[in-house]
């Protein structure tokens, strides 16, 4: 990963966005820094990803901005938006293909090829715990499995900001586990995560800072395990 400029690694202010005559996202504003884990917690519905579709360019915000390494994010900011790797809750792969198949494909997409694209799938197939797996089609993984494989895809382009949408909902105890294990590593390896969950429990584990929304705004932000504010 290239050196990141000074600042956060993520910056939202004042988001809001609409959908009709309901405020979704009502003035959230907080930063990640880079190595940094970021919880956004809160009830289904709570606008945790109305938030992130619109961090991640995918849903415009009605006001606020958003920047990622200092540059904004938005409706076809294509530059700022390869900072980004995006998770989302729903499982985003080809189930006939093997997870290298995947990843072979999407790395393409990226403009990766040759030595280092197969360089980045060995690696980000290790920081996942499926290397031995890596030659089976995605049909015969576990819910599981495949959430892991999702986050390599995420992985893959060496964002500087990784955005997990609640990565664990649906899964087995085992499997779950195994997801942690995988996402403690990177903030260790200089990387900005933003991750929503409603479960506390993977947030005092996972996270350094934790913010609180409840009907589109952030009620309370602090760290992990401390009193918030």
């Amino acid at each position: 990963m290239t050196a990141a400029p000074p600042g956060p690694a993520l910056r939202c202010r004042r988001l809001v966005r609409r959908f009709g005559d309901r405020v979704a996202v009502d003035g959230v504003s907080f930063e990640i820094a880079a190595g940094e884990t970021y919880g956004l917690l809160g009830p289904n519905g709570a606008g945790k990803t109305t938030t992130i579709s619109m961090v991640a360019g995918v849903l415009a915000a009605d006001a606020g901005d958003v920047t990622v390494r200092g540059r904004p994010i938005g409706i076809g900011a294509g530059e700022a938006k390869r900072a980004i790797g995006l998770v989302p809750q729903d499982v985003a792969l080809y189930e006939d293909l093997t997870a290298a198949e995947n990843l072979r494909f999407f790395g393409r997409l990226q403009g990766l090829t040759g030595p280092h694209l197969r360089s980045r799938i060995a690696e980000v197939l290790e920081v996942v715990g499926l290397e031995d797996r890596a030659g089976d089609r995605v049909s015969s993984y576990s819910g599981g499995m495949r959430r892991r494989a999702n986050i390599a895809v995420g992985l893959l382009h060496d964002p500087a900001l990784l955005i997990l949408d609640e990565p664990t909902v649906g899964v087995d105890p085992q499997s779950r586990n195994q997801i942690l294990e995988s996402i403690e590593t990177l903030g260790g390896a200089g990387l900005a995560v933003l991750y929503t969950t409603h479960y506390m429990e993977e947030a005092e584990r996972l996270c350094d800072r934790v913010g609180i929304i409840d009907r589109g705004r952030i009620v309370a932000e602090g760290r992990s395990g401390t009193e918030m504010a």
